[in-house]
């Protein structure tokens, strides 16, 4: 059931996100709607203020009046969340709301997906997709955390760097 469980943004009161995160979650438990509302986020960012004593690190809302919540949608998961005290709807169009589709919650970085590599720097690959597909090259950079590959291929007789996903290369067997 988690498997349909989406993201979705729900409009607060400006300084009311903590506040709507953890009545959310405190509801959810009390009503005993856990495997209906499965998390709630607030993405945060560290900067670095400059002020009169020097510079200090700060985190901040990224989108302050905004909360995510990963949920099932239900009609009895809507009212929990849209009757929140702080919580002033999910936003969408025509009052439905609209779940954060697969780039914007990368994007966002609100879930991490853990991509097992079964290659290294110098491995011969094979790419998999896209406009070189089945053209061999040569790991030159590897970026997990930046889900980043950098495969020289050899075009027009010299070898050319290519940036790709991980998941766009395979190891080639010798």
């Amino acid at each position: 059931m988690a498997d349909s469980a989406k993201w979705y943004v729900v409009h607060t009161y400006s300084g009311y996100e903590n506040a709507v995160a953890s009545a959310i979650m405190k509801s959810a438990e009390n009503r005993k709607m856990q495997d209906l509302i499965l998390e709630v986020s607030i993405p945060m960012e560290t900067v670095i203020e400059h002020t009169d004593k020097g510079e200090k690190q700060v985190e901040r809302k990224v989108f302050p009046g905004y909360v995510l919540v990963k949920m099932i949608m239900t009609d009895d998961s809507w009212h929990l969340v849209n009757n929140v005290r702080g919580a002033t709807g999910f936003v969408g169009s025509d009052g439905k709301a609209v779940p954060l589709t697969e780039d914007e919650i990368q994007s966002l970085g609100v879930e991490h997906q853990e991509i097992l590599v079964g290659y290294e720097v110098g491995d011969r690959v094979r790419i998999l997709t896209g406009p070189l597909k089945d053209f061999k090259g040569r790991v030159e950079i590897l970026e997990p955390e930046a889900n980043r590959v950098r495969v020289l291929v050899s075009m027009f007789g010299r070898e050319t760097p290519v940036d790709m996903e991980l998941g766009q290369v395979e190891k080639l067997e010798d």
